[in-house]
C-alpha cells in the first residue's frame, strides 16, 4: 500500500504546502537527507487554533494539531520529492508553547510520531525531542521539524 493510500485508510491527505511567513524555504536537502522548515497547524493558510496547551488548547486538541503539523511537514517534503521516495523517518523536533509548569510535551507530540510509524512502521520511528517553549510564530500552538531520508 503507498504513503498517500495509507494516509486516505487514516482519512487523511497530504495538503498544498504552507507558503512560508518569513525569509525561507519549506524545506531542503543534502544528500539524502531532507530538512524541513518549522510547520505550524495551519489549514489552508489559517491557524487551526491557537494559544497555549494547558490554558487554550487541551492535550488532546494539541495532538490533533501535532498531525495537521506533521502533514505540513510532508507537504514541504513534496515541495522537493514525493513522499514516496521517502525511505526513513530520521528525527522530529517538536515545540509546545504551554503554560509554565507543563510536562506533557511527549503526549503532544505522539500525534504526529503515531502519524509517522502509522504510514512507514520500523521505518517511521525516529529520534524526537519534545521541547516546551514560552510563545511560538503566530501562536501557535505546536510547530514540528523533521528529518527524512530520501532515495533518488
Amino acid at each position: 500500500m503507498s504513503i498517500r493510500e495509507r494516509l486516505k485508510a487514516e482519512g487523511l491527505e497530504i495538503p498544498v504546502a504552507p507558503k512560508p511567513v518569513a525569509a525561507y524555504v519549506p524545506a531542503t536537502r543534502t544528500g539524502n537527507l531532507l530538512f524541513t522548515a518549522g510547520q505550524l497547524p495551519l489549514r489552508d493558510g489559517v491557524m487551526v487554533k491557537e494559544g497555549k496547551v494547558g490554558l487554550d488548547v487541551t492535550v488532546e486538541e494539541a495532538k490533533e494539531l501535532a498531525k495537521i503539523c506533521a502533514l505540513n511537514c510532508l507537504a514541504a517534503v513534496e515541495t522537493l520529492v514525493a513522499v514516496e521516495k521517502i525511505v526513513k523517518v530520521v528525527r522530529l523536533v517538536g515545540y509546545v508553547n504551554a503554560i509554565p509548569g507543563f510536562t506533557a510535551q511527549p503526549a503532544v507530540i505522539n500525534g504526529a510520531s503515531e502519524l509517522f510509524v502509522a504510514l512507514w512502521g520500523e521505518d517511521g520511528k525516529h529520534a524526537r525531542s519534545a521541547i516546551g517553549v514560552a510563545d511560538l510564530p503566530l501562536n501557535a500552538p505546536i510547530e514540528l521539524e523533521l528529518t527524512v531520508e530520501v532515495s533518488d
